[in-house]
């Protein structure tokens, strides 16, 4: 990635007669100018032969990652990595994978279980000590012997904070938001990775998960729930969750809740089949319930994208099993598997993505005012998707700084 650039080094940058799509809707040929990390303007302008094949779209938003995984270029045991590995150390692997992701053009990401770690790095790039995407963080309440808990050996004594009673839970709500994150992650069932627990297995009570969810909300913090299960989805919608994590069990029924709540989901798709069909090292217990969660996700899936179920952009991306980069196959997943056409897949990337983690004012949209996040890239892929692909990158903006590939000249 380039140098951080001081604020005396900003300048405007313009990119002319280029095929752009904002976030919205196609803009025919126009011309994008920046000043740092602030669009200047989109405007209408004559098309230039020489950018004819390409075309800028906004950066894209995974609104579901982790970014706490080894990022080296060695082997490392993804759960026993984190344990032996002290928290200096490790914050460089987050910022690592972050800045992995901006370069492949993810220039948002929402890590769903971070800690002061990930705090950390956000806050050392929203304040240019190093060149990196916008990071937003989720500290976990759940409980002892739940998903976030058993995610590590289950004999292992150092563990991160649960939150066993309605008061823990309303303590540790008000750690994190001491702490800055910008949201909470609450469970409504068990999960694929985790060891020892099963998906249906009940995590917490209405007492407590309505508990978190009113303290959030008091902070004026959103609240992703983790569900692999219909009880957990009916839960998550019945005490007015702000978006759902993975949705495997969405039923017919719970349709008109999802769409008068316009209520997003982040489907996870590829690190699913991933586990499932065992193209990545885990335990075979993680198999057979990824292979259960396939199934039922498959058979349900399809029709719930038709019937205007809010998918957004969610991978469960923690550059083991879902690389950073994979995102854009995930979104051609996304719209094959919900019958989507190319510009609504690409919004579920950018404009609405941006929406639901809070940022809508600010990115996944070109216009005047937003900050400059955006991807030049061959080809159209509001028209065809198949063309969202990292191969066809030619540059990526991210914070008005070009941390991969070169601008056209």
């Amino acid at each position: 990635m380039a140098p951080v650039p001081s604020t005396s080094d900003a300048h405007v940058h313009e990119i002319r007669g280029i095929a752009i799509w904002d976030g919205g809707a196609d803009r025919g040929t126009a011309a994008i100018r920046w000043n740092g990390d602030e669009i200047l303007s989109v405007d209408t302008a004559e098309a230039d032969q020489a950018l004819e094949g390409y075309s800028i779209i906004p950066g894209l938003i995974d609104t579901h990652t982790h970014l706490g995984a080894y990022a080296g270029h060695r082997k490392a045991d993804f759960s026993a990595w984190p344990l032996i590995t002290p928290p200096e150390e490790r914050s460089l692997h987050v910022a690592a994978n972050a800045r992995k992701a901006a370069a492949a053009g993810i220039t948002t990401v929402r890590d769903l279980a971070g800690d002061e770690i990930q705090l950390a790095v956000s806050r050392a790039f929203d304040e240019g000590v190093l060149q990196g995407p916008r990071v937003l963080v989720h500290g976990q309440v759940g409980m002892t012997a739940g998903h976030g808990d058993l995610f590590i050996p289950p004999h292992y004594k150092h563990r991160g904070p649960t939150a066993d009673s309605p008061d823990e839970c309303r303590k540790l709500v008000r750690h994190w938001a001491r702490e800055g994150a910008h949201g909470i992650k609450i469970y409504t069932s068990g999960g694929v990775l985790s060891m020892g627990d099963k998906v249906g297995w009940r995590n917490q009570t209405l007492a407590e998960i309505r508990t978190t969810i009113d303290e959030a909300h008091a902070l004026g913090m959103p609240v992703a729930a983790h569900t692999h299960s219909t009880e957990g989805v009916q839960i998550a919608l019945d005490e007015g969750v702000d978006s759902i994590e993975h949705g495997t069990g969405i039923m017919p029924s719970q349709w008109e809740a999802l769409l008068a709540g316009n209520i997003p989901v982040a489907p996870t798709l590829m690190i699913n089949d991933a586990i499932a069909e065992g193209r990545v090292p885990v335990s075979a217990e993680a198999q057979e319930k990824a292979k259960a969660v396939v199934a039922e996700r498959d058979a349900e899936f399809t029709a719930a994208g038709e019937a205007g179920v809010r998918f957004v952009l969610g991978t469960d991306a923690n550059g083991a099993m879902v690389k950073f980069g994979d995102q854009h196959e995930e979104v051609r997943m996304m719209a094959e598997k919900f019958r989507w056409s190319a510009d609504r897949a690409l919004r579920s990337a950018t404009s609405d993505a941006a929406d639901v983690v809070g940022l809508g004012s600010k990115v996944g949209t070109l216009a005047a005012g937003y900050g400059a996040d955006f991807i030049v890239i061959k080809g159209r892929p509001w028209n065809d998707i198949g063309d969202l692909r990292l191969e066809n990158i030619v540059a990526v903006v991210s914070r008005g700084v070009v941390v991969s590939g070169r601008l056209p000249e």
